[in-house]
């Protein structure tokens, strides 16, 4: 129970006070009203209040008006009046002045009120911060004159009373309003150091939120950054990847485009390997259909079976013809089929015949065994009788006029040691030749080109150009690197490449004697010169040159082969020079202009040296061979517009230099030439090959009759051209043709 009246008891002091007397409405809440805004508004007055103000004020100033004048029979009674309205507007001040702080003793003591009157006060100093000390007092009137006081002595004192009582109240009044003043400048120092705290606070968190977020852009631009690295990253990477697959796709191409090219190469040597078998088996079904026909000594007309087999060869043969004029350079597999089928049957055509012969012969051999046997014997001893007659005649006669039927001994052995050499290099080679390796295909062509592509590149204008031909032959001949076609090759990477080189070598010196040499006679030096210069350093060079030349051209031995027994005419046409093939033999001009380049590049590089050699060391094929060849053509029997060719184009190329070396007897051989074996030549040539004997005879005319001054002449020329080098080489023959002239 006392616990139920001290909660009563509480609840009736909580309403009581100043909280507790706080109205409160339900719908504040309903209609969104704040119950502290009363609170938080500052303080004003009322209109009401203002016109009490006005009216105040007027009544002081009517007040004051009425002070000045002087009564002398003011009453007591006005002058509490009068003290009487100076103390109301001073109670009235008091509260009513926003300025004037409250007194002390006012003050409720509670912490809420407190508040509010200190944000009144903030309230009311910020609006009336242009009069802060504004006094709402009435003005004391002007004191007046000095008058006799009429007032009795109580009155008097009442008087002094009451004055004092309002000096007193004006001091409190005062001293209320120093310290109210004090105060509310300590409160402004202190809301003025707490805003100016809240504010650097406000600053401080301003600029925190300003780091903050620029840290955060910061962080946003760095992460954009990284972000934007790692895209450029995968940019590049990507880049890269795709620069690797374009290269790998540039390789593969590449490749792609080598390996096609490799197999074009591969097709092409293919190719020319399937003509070069198109073209011997199409020869061995010619030969052997030469086997069908039938034997004119055995048969005079075929038979019906025989005469199947022809026509079944001649089908084959036109079959093949077709197929090697319609494929062109290179053949394809269908094309080889077919031809070889075309063999096949020919050779079992063959096969055939030659058992049907086989069985006929077999039935006629019993019968013409013995006939066939005596007349062979007869006709051997017929032929062996004539050749025994025509030998001792043709010795007879060569030893009544002092010729030679052919070349002596030691002449004979020169010319066959070189072709055994020849050969035999030809059998060391023929490893490199007839090769399947890729690679041995790819050097061979290579070191041929290498070979003979300089060569082909001497013309009679080379000019400077003879020493960079000269420095590739040696340098690939010497077994130092050589760069042809974009690639390096030397004679080092195969055993057999330095005979192969030399072999090509010397048989394309000898090729440009029997083409170029042949169309322009002046071409013969320039090649002349550096084949001797490759014949010093390289003999064996030197070697295999004479033995391509004295196989193509037997005269610059000299030798004329003989027809022997069982030879036929084609292989001794090959013998003698000619060149024979499916159309036939070559024409004679044709013929005879080849032995004329060769003859005159063979007297070239007799007289020629290298002018950039080593002059200590001998010419390797000196002027005493053109000595030896010209008098062994004098020793032996001439041939029909041949030898007249030879010996022009040799003594026209060669001649300057047997005159400087040999003098007067060189004048003796040309007199003999002249006076005994020229009408021997005469003798054996007919009226419509007179070509060559008359240039022959005008040549020896001329330099016979002229040797006196022509020997004075040329021992002057000779110092002029030796001391002009190429220029002197060049001028040989113009010298000795032009001697006449001079």
């Amino acid at each position: 129970m006392a616990v139920e009246s001290l909660r009563f008891q509480t609840i009736e002091a909580l309403k009581n006070s100043s909280k507790g007397q706080l109205k409160y409405y339900k719908d504040w809440a309903e209609k969104g009203e704040d119950p502290l805004a009363g609170c938080n508004v500052s303080p004003s007055l009322s209109p009401q209040s203002e016109i009490i103000l006005k009216r105040l004020s007027s009544r002081v100033s009517r007040q004051n008006l009425s002070l000045p004048s002087p009564t002398r029979d003011a009453s007591p009674a006005q002058s509490e009046a009068s003290l009487g309205f100076h103390a109301v507007p001073q109670s009235l001040e008091s509260p009513a002045s926003p300025c004037t702080p409250p007194p002390p003793s006012s003050s409720t003591g509670n912490d809420t009120s407190d508040l509010q009157t200190n944000e009144k006060q903030k309230e009311d100093d910020k609006n009336n911060a242009p009069e802060p000390n504004v006094d709402f007092s009435p003005v004391p009137a002007s004191s007046p004159p000095p008058t006799i006081s009429l007032l009795s002595p109580k009155a008097t004192q009442m008087a002094g009373f009451i004055r004092m009582c309002e000096e007193n109240q004006r001091a409190q009044a005062k001293a209320q309003l120093n310290l109210r003043q004090e105060l509310q400048v300590r409160m402004m120092a202190a809301v003025a150091s707490r805003e100016s705290e809240q504010l650097k606070r406000y600053e401080e968190l301003m600029e925190l939120k300003q780091r903050q977020e620029h840290q955060s852009m910061m962080d946003m631009i760095e992460k954009e950054t990284q972000e934007s690295l790692g895209r450029q990253e995968k940019l590049k990477e990507e880049q890269q990847k795709r620069i690797k697959i374009l290269n790998l796709r540039m390789r593969e191409a590449e490749q792609q485009r080598l390996r096609e090219a490799e197999l074009e190469r591969q097709r092409q040597a293919d190719g020319r390997e399937r003509l070069r078998t198109l073209n011997a088996i199409q020869e061995e079904v010619l030969q052997l259909n030469q086997l069908l026909e039938p034997a004119t000594s055995t048969q005079t007309a075929p038979t019906t079976d025989h005469a199947s087999y022809i026509t079944r060869g001649n089908q084959l043969c036109s079959q093949v013809s077709e197929v090697v004029r319609a494929t062109g350079d290179f053949p394809s597999m269908e094309d080889m089929s077919v031809v070889e089928r075309a063999l096949q049957e020919m050779r079992s055509l063959v096969r055939a015949l030659q058992e049907e012969k086989a069985q006929a012969e077999e039935r006629r051999k019993k019968e013409q065994m013995e006939e066939e046997e005596r007349r062979k014997q007869a006709e051997m001893q017929a032929q062996q009788e004539a050749q025994k007659k025509s030998a001792a005649l043709s010795k007879a006669k060569a030893k009544k006029q002092g010729l030679q039927t052919n070349a002596d001994d030691c002449t004979m052995k020169f010319y066959k040691d070189l072709q055994d050499a020849s050969n035999q290099c030809a059998q060391f080679i023929e490893d490199i030749n007839n090769t399947k390796d890729m690679q041995t295909k790819k050097l061979r062509m290579e070191l041929q080109k290498a070979a003979t592509i300089p060569v082909s590149q001497i013309s009679s204008t080379s000019g400077s150009k003879l020493r960079e031909v000269f420095d590739k032959l040696d340098k690939l001949l010497s077994g130092r690197p050589l760069v042809s076609g974009g690639r390096s090759i030397s004679v080092s990477q195969h055993p057999q490449a330095l005979n192969y080189v030399s072999y090509k070598l010397a048989e394309k010196f000898v090729k440009q004697g029997e083409e170029e040499v042949a169309s322009h006679h002046e071409a013969a030096f320039p090649i002349a010169v550096v084949a001797s210069g490759i014949w010093e350093l390289h003999p064996k060079v030197g070697e295999l040159f004479l033995a391509h030349l004295h196989k193509k051209c037997p005269y610059s031995v000299p030798y004329y082969p003989a027809m022997k027994e069982g030879t036929l005419l084609e292989d001794y046409q090959r013998k003698l020079g000619y060149r024979v093939d499916a159309a036939g033999v070559e024409a004679q001009d044709s013929f005879l202009k080849r032995m004329s380049g060769m003859i005159r590049l063979y007297a070239a590089i007799i007289q020629l040296r290298w002018p950039h050699g080593n002059k200590q060391v001998p010419h390797p094929h000196s002027l005493n061979h053109a000595w030896r060849w010209l008098a062994q053509m004098l020793n032996m029997e001439p041939l029909a517009e041949v030898t007249a060719t030879l010996l022009f184009d040799f003594l026209e190329v060669c001649g300057y230099a047997l005159m400087n070396q040999y003098q007067g007897q060189f004048w003796k051989l040309l007199f003999l030439l002249k006076e005994d074996y020229f009408p021997r030549i005469e003798a054996i040539t007919s009226t419509d090959q007179m070509g060559a004997v008359i240039r022959l005879k005008q040549f020896l005319e001329v330099r016979v009759q002229k040797n006196c001054l022509t020997v004075n002449l040329t021992t002057i020329r000779v110092e002029i051209l030796h001391a002009s080098n190429m220029a002197g080489i060049i001028m040989h023959q113009i010298f000795f043709s032009g001697l006449l002239e001079k």
